[in-house]
């Protein structure tokens, strides 16, 4: 019994460390839901996908590999789709789940121009951003 309980656990260890392989977590420190989404290069071409939605005091996987961009840009709003977390660079976004190629025109080709904030992540492979009451 006592071997099936530590290969449980060794198991439980391999299992959650294969979650905790999220290259880019958001981690949402607010009292609201959020709903959330990002931006970033993929093969060379600006693309933004969304949307996660993230409970108060719970923590996304956005981006599961291992990240290439320094910079990856989010954008927030509330369950009423008021933006609480913006910043000045302007992306594409739909209201409904999407994934757009190209952050151009966003008006002219159907789309709604949303400003995102910019996330340095320094060059590294793994980031977490924590959504606070007080972000820019």
């Amino acid at each position: 019994m006592r071997l099936a309980v530590m290969a449980g656990a060794a198991l439980l260890a391999v299992l959650s460390s294969s979650e905790a392989r999220a290259e880019f977590t958001v981690c949402n420190q607010t009292l609201d839901v959020v709903n959330l989404a990002v931006g970033q290069k993929i093969d060379n071409a600006d693309q933004t996908d969304g949307w996660w939605t993230i409970g108060a005091n719970q923590c996304v996987n956005v981006i599961r590999e291992e990240l290439t961009n320094r910079y990856i840009y989010i954008y927030a709003t509330d369950v009423f789709g008021h933006a609480i977390l913006t910043g000045s660079t302007e992306m594409c976004i739909e209201r409904r789940r999407f994934s757009i190629r190209g952050i151009d025109e966003c008006w002219q080709r159907g789309h709604i121009a949303a400003q995102f904030l910019e996330v340095d992540t320094l060059e590294q492979v793994r980031w977490t951003f924590f959504l606070t009451g007080s972000n820019p």
